[in-house]
């Protein structure tokens, strides 16, 4: 398949580079989990800035006491996380980590089962960036549910009305 001109990126390079200050002033999206009222980022999403579909990179906030997400895993897209300050509680599959500034953790697809909470008194930021394929499935093991995400349109189902063919 043949790539047109208005189908390739631009080569103003300066569509591409975000300095401190361009990230600085960018105001935060507010993310509430669609399944976990106390899960709320605060994200700078630095990749849809500057166009990138293949992958996510993300610059999150999160608020003492907030979680991050519901616990879960990806089938198909690999995440990980960069802590850039403050501190975060980690459940990783059976496990639990304090995590700060510096650590690196990986969620390789079809991986254990993570969620982080942020059980300090003072806000906590992270990059987290993944693939973005274009189907994906999350499982939620904790609430029995699977989310489908087929090229960008989401749907759910309880694990109890799932039917085998």
């Amino acid at each position: 398949m043949m790539t047109t001109p208005e189908q390739k990126p631009p080569k103003d390079t300066q569509a591409y580079v975000l300095t401190k200050s361009d990230i600085d002033n960018t105001p935060e999206t507010k993310h509430i989990h669609q399944f976990n009222e106390h899960a709320i980022r605060h994200t700078v999403s630095l990749s849809d800035i500057v166009g990138l579909t293949k992958f996510g990179l993300h610059l999150v906030r999160v608020e003492a006491g907030d979680e991050t997400t519901t616990h879960h895993y990806h089938e198909e897209s690999d995440e990980f996380i960069y802590v850039l300050s403050g501190e975060l509680s980690l459940r990783y599959g059976d496990e639990h980590y304090e995590l700060s500034a510096g650590d690196f953790v990986g969620f390789p697809a079809h991986g254990a089962a993570h969620s982080m909470r942020n059980e300090s008194d003072a806000d906590a930021t992270y990059l987290m960036g993944g693939s973005r394929p274009a189907i994906d499935i999350t499982l939620y093991p904790e609430i029995d549910r699977k989310m489908y995400k087929i090229h960008g349109k989401k749907e759910y189902v309880d694990l109890e009305d799932l039917g085998e063919v």
